[in-house]
């Protein structure tokens, strides 16, 4: 795991960066919203840092360690997350469309009303996640496991859930698990 000590992005320091993020965060002086746009955080140990609101658009965030991270409202249009470390993230009403998440550990994270549309979550690990209100229209879960998780209160309409198993999942009202095997084949 590379030290956010030593990740340089637009000639700063990534702790400069986290460090101004939380002055914002916290409304104190001296603060900016954290802009890493485009950013290559791969394989960065970013474990309990808070990106509240913070812009990841395209961000490259291969194989980083994020768990226990606070993510809500961020931006990650886009971004890279493949085999990422998100356990126990809180990501409500983060904006993640066309974000890849293939393979990555994201078993109890919150995506409470976040833009999951066109994200691909092919094998991912997905248990215990709430994904009530998400929107994950065009979203890719085929191979991935998604037991426990909470699918209430959201429209599955176009989600590709091929090869998933929703013998455990919370599924929303009237939802036809056939209908769902059908999708893929």
């Amino acid at each position: 795991m590379r030290k956010a000590k030593s990740i340089l992005h637009n000639g700063k320091r990534l702790t400069d960066i986290l460090d101004a993020h939380e002055r914002f965060f916290r409304g104190k002086d001296g603060g900016a919203r954290a802009d890493l746009t485009g950013a290559n955080l791969s394989r960065a140990d970013l474990s309990g840092a808070n990106l509240s609101g913070a812009l990841l658009r395209d961000a490259n965030l291969e194989g980083t360690d994020l768990r226990g991270a606070k993510l809500p409202g961020a931006d990650l249009s886009g971004a890279n997350l493949r085999r990422a470390d998100l356990r126990n993230t809180d990501m409500t009403e983060a904006i993640l469309p066309g974000a890849d998440l293939t393979e990555a550990q994201a078993s109890g994270v919150e995506f409470f009303r976040c833009d999951l549309s066109n994200a691909n979550f092919t094998r991912a690990q997905l248990r215990n996640v709430n994904l009530r209100l998400a929107n994950v229209s065009g979203a890719k879960f085929s191979g991935a496991d998604m037991g426990v998780a909470i699918l209430r209160e959201t429209d599955l309409t176009g989600a590709d859930l091929s090869g998933v198993d929703l013998s455990t999942t919370l599924l929303p009202k009237g939802f036809v698990v056939e209908h769902a095997k059908q999708k893929g084949a």
